[in-house]
């Protein structure tokens, strides 16, 4: 029936809201109209996109899971036909990842007909060991019923670790089998490309809506078109989205 899409990593400030709406504006250009839901608790960063009508979703309850708010989203997502997009926050990384495998929801989606699929971040630079090793934790604890798709976000340095980019490093070769795709943002010179999609995040614009403001400039809106192409092309490819 459905695809259900969520965002998972328990380091913040990675991209993970952007990485969710990414992939609902994706679906969208596709024809579609999945159904987003913001569930951090403390940055509800989707949330602030009104193009993609997204519903906030509080299913913490100090630093444990709502069963009742969560209950919802399963009810949300039983009966759904459309794809849904769900980004959850770093303070609710442990929780969520505990109650999903504690409550077999993986396995509960599959019985209803769903693809369960988690998108995780790795970047470079300070982060690059945590996220890698956020990478590897969900894929042992989660089972085969859920799939994976890495997102490596280059913006905070190289992805790579004494020469070996993220397909040489142990954890993805040890788990290579339970990635359905990889897709790349690509690294974006600060002054030209990636301020103007920085300005665009700043906004909460889609890129739809930010290629079509004419207050912008024709070189920002030509720049955020290639942007969206790079990524819409490595997307296309990508037959678990």
């Amino acid at each position: 029936m459905a695809k259900i899409h969520l965002v998972l990593q328990g380091k913040g400030g990675v991209g993970k809201s952007l990485i969710a709406a990414l992939i609902a504006q994706y679906k969208i250009s596709k024809g579609h109209t999945p159904l987003c839901v913001d569930t951090d608790p403390v940055n509800a960063t989707l949330n602030g996109y009104k193009k993609l009508n997204v519903t906030k979703l509080d299913i913490l309850d100090g630093d444990e899971i709502n069963s009742r708010h969560f209950d919802k989203l399963i009810e949300m997502i039983a009966g759904s036909e459309s794809d849904i997009v769900i980004d959850n926050g770093a303070s609710s990384f442990v929780p969520l990842s505990n109650y999903l495998t504690t409550n077999a929801i993986p396995q509960l989606l599959k019985d209803l007909g769903h693809t369960f699929v988690i998108h995780t971040v790795v970047t470079g630079g300070q982060a690059l060991v945590d996220t890698v090793a956020g990478f590897g934790q969900l894929v042992q604890q989660h089972p085969e019923e859920a799939e994976f798709v890495v997102w490596l976000n280059p913006y905070w340095g190289p992805i790579e670790d004494n020469g070996k980019g993220f397909e040489q490093m142990k954890a993805y070769t040890a788990n290579k089998a339970r990635v359905a795709a990889i897709i790349k943002i690509p690294e974006l010179k600060a002054e030209t490309f990636g301020r103007d999609l920085s300005d665009m995040l700043q906004d909460k614009m889609t890129f739809e809506e930010a290629i079509a403001a004419e207050t912008n400039s024709i070189m920002m809106r030509q720049r955020l078109k290639l942007i969206q192409r790079q990524l819409f092309e490595q997307m296309d490819t990508a037959a678990i989205l």
